[in-house]
């Protein structure tokens, strides 16, 4: 494990986010293209298909790092990332949520 400085933590921007979309890429098979509403509406690609169905994801209420360098995944650009716990067993997923009811858009510190 790497050691995050202050200043690194402090840089790195967790907003609320509420799944508004959910898309299937063609030809993907773990991820989705999700549109997430942060206050402003992003498009992120979240590897997650095999945990969740879209059904489940639309309208959750999640964890979003909103300040990640955007990256090209199956020709969709990310522009965040949905935070996840993950247990020993890469089979075990799930979606940091809240346990409130907070706007969209919320700081997460």
């Amino acid at each position: 494990m790497t050691n995050v400085n202050y200043d690194q933590f402090k840089a790195m921007e967790f907003k609320v986010g509420e799944i508004k979309e959910v898309e299937e890429i063609p030809g993907a098979d773990k991820i989705y293209k999700i549109k997430v509403d942060i206050g402003e509406e992003r498009t992120v690609v979240a590897g997650i298909k095999v945990f969740y169905t879209m059904e489940e994801l639309v309208g959750k209420k999640v964890a979003v790092l909103v300040n990640l360098e955007p990256k090209t995944l199956r020709g969709v650009e990310s522009h965040g990332m949905l935070l996840a716990a993950v247990v020993d067993d890469p089979r075990k997923v799930t979606l940091l949520t809240l346990d409130r009811d907070m706007p969209n858009g919320t700081r997460i510190s």
